[in-house]
């Protein structure tokens, strides 16, 4: 079954740093629209950071200037460095992002399962 894989979250203190990455499950043949959201206890998700296949990046105003979103599209994985976290970036990531598994498949939108991230104070 095909499915985005996130990893790297975890416990870190205040002003900290981590590292996200993402890559799906089995070898695919393409993946475009390249996402990280989050999802804090309570609250809605929301987007967190966006780069596309030519590497144009958003963010959401929160995480501008401490977070930043990049991918190696030969080994079709994502990354989010995450610097000067707060405790308010606490949350569970998720990694979205449209894969197309053979060449003759359309893109399909996928999620990760999601990993934990906790900023202590």
């Amino acid at each position: 079954q095909v499915q985005l894989v996130e990893s790297g979250g975890g416990l870190v203190q205040a002003g900290g740093s981590l590292r996200l990455s993402c890559v799906p499950s089995v070898s695919i043949f393409s993946i475009k629209g390249m996402a990280w959201y989050r999802q804090a206890p309570g609250k809605q998700r929301e987007l967190v950071a966006r780069i596309t296949s030519g590497d144009n990046t958003n963010y959401a105003d929160s995480v501008k200037g401490r977070f930043t979103i990049s991918a190696d599209n030969a080994k079709k994985l994502v990354y989010l460095q995450m610097n000067s976290v707060k405790p308010e970036d606490t949350a569970v990531y998720y990694c979205n992002a449209d894969l197309k598994i053979r060449p003759w498949s359309d893109f399909t939108n996928f999620w990760g399962q999601g990993t934990q991230v906790t900023v202590s104070s």
